[in-house]
């Protein structure tokens, strides 16, 4: 890689993080950025989910405010997404690469139907999901996001939005959920294979900065501006992943 492209890789990694701090999906930029700078699909997975770790601690001082009072909840939440996002980098280290990129799309393109249509599936269910059907959700996105990544943010805001139908709360605990469980499987990635660092390095400086963005920009927005925003994006996501198969 050279150092233009690895230079570039930090302004894509700010607005990387403040989209997917926002709601969207940070890897709609993150992910063509490592492929358009040089970064072979496989190393670029692995060091889209290593740098995004990075997103975290921005987004969490940032949502403060909407993180008061969900301890129980978010705790619960990360033990969950911790068992399921290991489990999912050992899939990704024992599968051939490419196994599921033909169903990658489609789950993308489901997270964002879910969300898109959050409001009125609560309506015709009567109301919240259970908190054990929460639970399993998020392990089954877990899942999902140590093996793939991409797209796991819009999952787990739909997933959420049926337990704390608050926007900005939602997506304070979607933050630090997936935050937590890319830090997981990071570190199972980090340990058993190799990790481009020169792509990691540059694009999680611009995540740490871009991630404390996202929540305040979802703090000024209408819930419903957020949630076409981050189904529109990942309807965008979908597609280019249906086009260029991970």
């Amino acid at each position: 890689m050279s150092p233009l492209a690895a230079a570039l890789l930090v302004p894509a990694g700010i607005v990387a993080g403040a989209l997917g701090s926002a709601g969207g999906i940070t890897s709609l930029v993150s992910y063509p950025a490592l492929l358009a700078a040089g970064v072979p699909p496989l190393p670029a997975n692995v060091a889209n989910i290593v740098a995004a770790t990075a997103m975290g601690p921005g987004a969490a001082l940032s949502s403060r405010r909407e993180l008061v009072g969900t301890r129980r909840l978010v705790t619960r939440l990360l033990l969950l997404g911790i068992v399921g996002s290991v489990a999912g980098a050992g899939l990704l280290l024992s599968t051939p690469p490419g196994v599921f990129a033909r169903v990658v799309p489609f789950l993308v393109a489901a997270g964002a139907l879910v969300l898109l249509l959050q409001p009125t599936l609560v309506t015709w269910r009567g109301g919240a999901l259970p908190l054990g059907t929460l639970s399993a959700l998020v392990v089954v996105v877990s899942v999902y996001s140590g093996y793939f990544g991409a797209g796991s943010g819009v999952m787990f805001l739909a997933i959420v939005l049926f337990y704390e139908a608050r926007i900005p709360q939602a997506n304070a605990i979607k933050n630090v959920v997936v935050t937590v469980t890319c830090a997981a499987a990071a570190v199972v990635l980090v340990l058993t294979g190799p990790v481009p660092w020169a792509a990691v390095l540059p694009l999680a400086a611009g995540l740490l900065v871009g991630g404390a963005l996202g929540p305040v920009v979802v703090r000024r927005l209408p819930g419903r501006v957020v949630r076409w925003t981050a189904a529109a994006l990942g309807f965008v996501l979908a597609i280019y992943l249906w086009l260029r198969p991970a």
